[in-house]
């Protein structure tokens, strides 16, 4: 990937709690390729720290140049006081999956009724219970007919679906059936309405077509016979899957379970209703974040807030009975940033430690020894876009990996406007779809929400930005998370 500055200061690797004061809230950027206060650097809407990183990514959106010179990235992995660096977003992605394979049970199974397997992915091998369709039917409504025509109009009721055996129909003899219903015996086609007409005058059906033998009969076993495989164990249970294992005979399947997930929302400035009051804030996270993960795929066990006390969260998280932990807020290296002292103490061993990423570099991924806790924990910054960035940059593909679901595949839209860039970093910018084209959404600064709230994904805006045209890989929100507006 592009360089990336060294770390600098104090021997400081992350950045300031929550991961939002260094990531430029512009107030809008599909407005112009300059961003208003650009002259001052200072004065840049949405404001930036003045700290190196702040001043040299402002420079780097308004179209300043960088630095002159960056050290190579071998030189930059670790910081003079030996912190790991940040790694790139795609790196960081690509270590999420990895990471959830490797945890993955695939002897975890259960058995759940159709309707609760939607989503999960089949544990066994789905065979077919019996053949289909179990008997001969009728493909259309119209006519059972026997031997050659014109035929004999049997006057009795008509042959309908869910009846059982119809009397045999004699050679020379036809009578009404409808779509599903069992075949007579000895019937040799079956003629649409469409193509027959009567003569009630003599009592007879002719046909306007030619009739073939067998047309319009589904014959016993022509989908599949019994005991045939269907589908292969770690096929996911789409609405057509759950459709044929129920015409196959099944009540129910056996899944991999959903991941589960326990939510720790932490920081003693934190909200649980009413306005902001007092320097505190409410929080917007755990209401958004269970919801959030749900629509990745996992089990949410409960949704917690604890307060900026090491002992309380190291309780919290190696007391969880959750195969993943996803705390929000702590994971920089301020005073009350606790995350990653706890996991030191509880000997998780870091796989992702910050991530080239704006919103959201303070992100992490941490691995525990079997037994000490939960399989994984996830370290979410605590600005809500930056932690929303986190959750699609190391929880879904986790996630997926442990629910042993394949990852998507990846797609590009051309982009409608200029999008400015950081000069290493990945950018998520939301979006909305307008035609064939993506339009880049104001209020996409790491605090905000609103932009978020009305798109349709983000798009994946590479070191230095975007031009009007360029593709732009897209990361879809779960369902329920934006209106499209």
């Amino acid at each position: 990937g592009p360089p990336r500055a060294p770390a600098r200061g104090r021997g400081v690797c992350r950045g300031p709690r929550g991961g939002g004061a260094r990531d430029t809230p512009t107030e809008d950027l599909p407005g112009a390729p300059g961003i208003p206060g650009a002259p001052g650097v200072s004065g840049v809407s949405g404001g930036v720290d003045d700290t190196d990183d702040g001043v040299e990514e402002a420079l780097a959106l308004v179209g300043r140049p960088a630095r002159p010179s960056v050290p190579p990235r071998a030189a930059r992995d670790t910081d003079p006081a030996g912190c790991p660096g940040p790694i790139p977003w795609p790196d960081a992605r690509t270590r999420a999956a990895r990471s959830g394979r490797e945890a993955f049970r695939g002897d975890r199974t259960h058995r759940v009724p159709l309707e609760r397997a939607l989503g999960l992915v089949l544990a066994e091998e789905l065979t077919a219970l019996c053949d289909l369709p179990s008997f001969d039917t009728s493909a259309m409504d119209g006519w059972a007919v026997a031997g050659p025509g014109p035929w004999d109009v049997d006057g009795s009721a008509p042959v309908l679906a869910g009846s059982g055996d119809a009397p045999p129909l004699p050679d020379g003899t036809a009578v009404r059936i409808a779509t599903g219903a069992r075949i007579p015996h000895d019937t040799t086609a079956v003629i649409r309405n469409e193509h027959a007409r009567t003569d009630p005058a003599r009592g007879l059906l002719l046909a306007v077509r030619t009739v073939v033998h067998g047309q319009d009969i589904r014959s016993r076993g022509q989908e599949c016979r019994s005991g045939e495989r269907l589908l292969p164990a770690g096929a996911q249970v789409t609405p057509a899957v759950l459709g044929l294992a129920a015409a196959a005979g099944y009540d129910e399947l056996a899944v991999v379970p959903r991941p589960t997930v326990e939510v720790l929302v932490v920081g003693d400035e934190l909200l649980g209703d009413g306005l902001p009051r007092d320097g505190r804030i409410r929080d917007a996270l755990g209401p958004m974040a269970g919801p959030w993960l749900r629509a990745l795929g996992a089990d949410v066990l409960g949704t917690r807030r604890i307060g900026d006390d090491e002992a309380a969260l190291h309780r919290a998280v190696t007391g969880s009975p959750a195969d993943v932990v996803v705390t929000t807020g702590g994971t920089a290296a301020g005073p009350v940033d606790h995350v990653h002292p706890v996991l030191r103490k509880a000997g998780a061993g870091l796989v992702v430690d910050g991530v080239g990423v704006r919103p959201g570099h303070p992100m992490l991924l941490a691995r525990f020894p079997d037994g000490s806790g939960p399989r994984r924990l996830v370290g979410l910054p605590g600005n809500p876009l930056a932690a929303v960035s986190g959750l699609l940059t190391l929880a879904a593909p986790l996630l997926r990996a442990l629910a042993g679901l394949p990852e998507p595949v990846p797609y590009t839209a051309p982009v409608r406007d200029e999008v400015p860039g950081h000069p290493y970093d990945t950018r998520l910018v939301p979006v909305v779809h307008s035609g064939s084209l993506l339009v880049p959404l104001r209020y996409h600064g790491p605090a905000m929400l609103r932009g978020l709230a009305a798109a349709d994904g983000l798009a994946v805006v590479p070191p230095g930005g975007a031009r009007p045209g360029d593709e732009l890989e897209v990361l879809d929100l779960p369902l329920g998370c934006g209106d499209g507006l």
